[in-house]
């Protein structure tokens, strides 16, 4: 974590004080909504194969590109295979089954990135799921390079999923999120996703 908030606040490093203040803020508050949900979620299953917990955090990470190999999840809402998603990788942070823990990448994130009305899918270890936008309350702040930070929270609700996480179907997720348009029109996402159950 700390590791995470010194390269988000290296990147952060802006001209303006009111944008560094601003940026300042959010990786403190990034901090303080993490830490509730993961004392309330416990620990993972002792089951390395099991289900998650009631709530589980991940971590979306990395530079979006366009999806090159269509993936089937198993699910009939959304379809990343439509030209408009590109996807970026998922990293676990805390109440997946135990044989999730500490690994690197598990998992793909798929998103159109500019079309809030189309839903979202998770693949993750054990199954995956889908998710629609329903609020978000974000600002923009420049970079001061061309590109802006996207900086705020998203709230999505789970319409679909398949596997371990068929539970989850009805549940919630909260994005806590950093996401840098570079000046090119490039997307690099830093975004822990909170998900729970109904």
């Amino acid at each position: 974590m700390i590791k995470l908030c010194n390269q988000l606040i290296g990147r952060l490093r802006l001209t303006k004080t009111k944008s560094l203040t601003l940026a300042s803020l959010l990786v403190g508050a990034l901090v303080t909504l993490l830490s509730a949900p993961l004392q309330a979620a416990g620990p993972s299953p002792l089951d390395p194969s099991g289900p998650p917990a009631d709530t589980f955090v991940i971590l979306l990470s990395g530079t979006y590109e366009p999806v090159k190999h269509c993936p089937d999840l198993g699910l009939f809402q959304v379809n990343p295979c439509d030209p408009a998603y590109s996807t970026t990788r998922i990293y676990p942070v805390g109440g997946l089954p135990e044989e999730n823990q500490g690994q690197g990448t598990i998992g793909n994130f798929y998103v159109a990135i500019g079309h809030p009305n189309l839903p979202v899918a998770y693949d993750l270890p054990g199954g995956a799921l889908t998710m629609f936008f329903t609020a978000n309350n974000v600002q923009r702040v420049p970079d001061g390079q061309g590109g802006t930070f996207i900086v705020g929270t998203f709230d999505l609700n789970i319409t679909e999923a398949t596997g371990i996480y068929q539970s989850f179907v009805g549940g919630h997720n909260k994005m806590v999120d950093i996401l840098h348009r570079l000046a090119d029109g490039t997307f690099v996402e830093h975004c822990f996703c909170i998900i729970s159950r109904s």
